[in-house]
C-alpha cells in the first residue's frame, strides 16, 4: 500500500503552490482522474496534529467550509484543519458518483468505486503524507448529503462527524441510520441542515430525524437545524457555521453561560471540569490543546466562590506547566497553603511568586499585599 501511495504522488499535478491548491488525482480505483482542491493552514507544524476535513461537491461547498474553518480557528478556539474539496459539478459527475439502486438503495457500481476512492485512496494519501489527526469529518448536500452515511453502515465509520446539508435519501435511509448510529459505542457527531421549503424528501427526513432523536445514546452527539427562509438552493449557504460550533464546541474557551450552568452547579471538584474538557479532546482528536489562560481564571473564579480551595493545588501544578514564567503557579498554591491554615509555606510560596512575571489581574503588588498581610497576622 505504502509504494501505491507514493506513486499517487508521482500521478498528482500541482496547478496552484498557494495555501489552496488545486490537483488532479489519478484514481485507480475511478480509473479516471479527478479535480480536488486543498486547503492547510498558514505555517503548518509538523509536530502537530491536523483534523481532516472532506467536502463532498467540493465546487460549491469547499470555499465556504474554508472560510468557517479559518473563522472559527481564529476566533473560537477550532484546531486548524486539512480541508479537502472533492469537484463534482463536472460533467454532473455528483450523479453519477452518488447514484444508488432504486430498490436496495445501495450504492451503485460506480458509487462503490467512488466511496473506495474516497476511502481506500484520497485519505490514505493524506494520512500517509501530512500530520493528520484521527478525527474526520465529512460535509454534504443534496445527493452528496446521502451518499455520506454510507460509511455508516460499515462496523467501523472513518468519520468522527457528519454534516448532512439537505439530503435526497436512498431507500429506507430514514429508517438504516438512526439504527447503524445506535450501533457505534464511539463518539460520533451527526448534524443535519434542512430547508423551510418543502421537497419531496421533507417527511422521510423528518421520520428519520425523529428517529435518531428517539435514540438513547450517549456518545452520539445528534444537532439538528431548520432555516425557515431557506429554500433548496439557498441553504447550502446555512447552518455550517452552526455545525462547526457544535461539533468543535469543546474547543471554545469556558463561556458565562457554562461556568454558571455546568461548574458551579455540579457536585465535583471544580478541577475536575478542566480536567474532562482537556481530557475530552485528547480523547476524540487525538491530540492535545495548550490551556487557555481563559479556563485557568473561570477554575480560579470557580474554587474561590465553591470555597473548592483542594482544586487550587492541582490549578497550581497545573500552571507551572503551562505558564511556567508567570505568577500563575505559585500565587494560586500560596492562596493554597493560605486557606489550608500553613501560614510558612504560603509565605514562602508567594516570595516566588513575587520574583514572576505579572499575568492577566495578577500582578507584583497583589503577592506583596499577601506577604505583608500574612507578616502582620502571624509576626513573621
Amino acid at each position: 500500500m505504502r509504494h501505491l501511495l507514493l506513486i499517487f504522488t508521482l500521478l498528482f499535478v500541482i496547478v496552484s503552490h498557494s495555501q489552496v491548491t488545486q490537483e488532479i488525482f489519478e484514481s485507480f480505483k475511478l480509473q479516471e482522474r479527478r479535480d480536488v482542491q486543498y486547503y492547510f493552514p498558514e505555517k503548518m507544524d509538523e509536530n502537530k496534529k491536523y483534523p481532516l476535513i472532506i467536502v463532498l461537491d467540493g465546487d460549491y461547498l469547499f470555499e465556504q467550509v474554508v472560510a468557517t474553518s479559518k473563522f472559527y480557528s481564529r476566533f473560537h478556539g477550532m484546531p486548524q484543519s486539512i480541508i479537502v474539496g472533492i469537484n463534482q459539478s463536472k460533467n454532473d459527475l455528483r450523479y453519477a458518483d452518488c447514484a444508488f439502486d432504486p430498490e436496495s438503495g445501495l450504492p451503485s457500481e460506480k458509487g462503490k468505486s467512488f466511496y473506495e476512492f474516497i476511502g481506500m485512496e484520497l485519505i490514505p494519501y493524506l494520512d500517509l503524507n501530512y500530520s493528520t489527526a484521527p478525527f474526520k469529518m465529512i460535509v454534504g448536500y443534496d445527493i452528496t448529503a446521502n451518499f455520506e452515511n454510507y460509511w455508516l453502515f460499515k462496523d467501523h465509520s472513518i468519520f468522527d462527524a457528519y454534516v448532512s446539508i439537505s439530503p435526497i435519501l436512498a431507500p429506507e435511509m430514514e429508517t438504516r441510520v438512526p439504527i447503524r448510529l445506535n450501533t457505534f459505542e464511539k463518539k460520533l457527531f451527526y448534524q443535519l441542515i434542512i430547508e423551510g421549503e418543502a421537497t419531496q424528501d421533507t417527511q422521510r427526513i423528518m421520520a428519520m430525524d425523529k428517529g435518531i432523536k428517539a435514540l438513547e445514546k450517549e456518545t452520539l452527539h445528534y444537532f439538528f437545524d431548520e432555516y425557515k427562509s431557506a429554500d433548496h438552493i439557498s441553504v447550502a449557504t446555512y447552518g455550517l457555521g452552526k455545525a462547526f460550533d457544535n461539533i468543535f464546541g469543546m474547543f471554545k474557551p469556558i463561556s458565562p453561560k457554562e461556568y454558571k450552568t455546568q461548574i458551579l452547579t455540579s457536585e465535583e471538584p471544580v478541577y475536575t471540569y478542566l480536567e474532562h474538557k482537556y481530557q475530552g479532546i485528547v480523547d476524540l482528536f487525538g491530540f492535545s490543546k495548550p490551556v487557555e489562560l481563559n479556563d485557568i481564571m473561570a477554575i480560579y473564579a470557580a474554587s474561590r466562590k465553591k470555597e473548592d480551595f483542594e482544586s487550587l493545588k492541582p490549578l497550581s501544578d497545573l500552571c507551572k506547566k503551562e505558564y511556567p514564567d508567570t505568577m500563575l503557579g505559585f500565587y494560586f498554591e500560596g492562596e493554597y497553603y493560605e486557606q489550608l491554615g500553613e501560614p510558612k509555606k504560603a509565605l514562602k510560596t508567594f516570595e516566588k511568586a513575587f520574583q514572576m512575571e505579572e499575568i492577566d489581574f495578577l500582578t507584583k503588588e497583589m503577592a506583596l499585599e499577601k506577604m505583608d498581610a500574612l507578616k502582620a497576622d502571624f509576626g513573621f
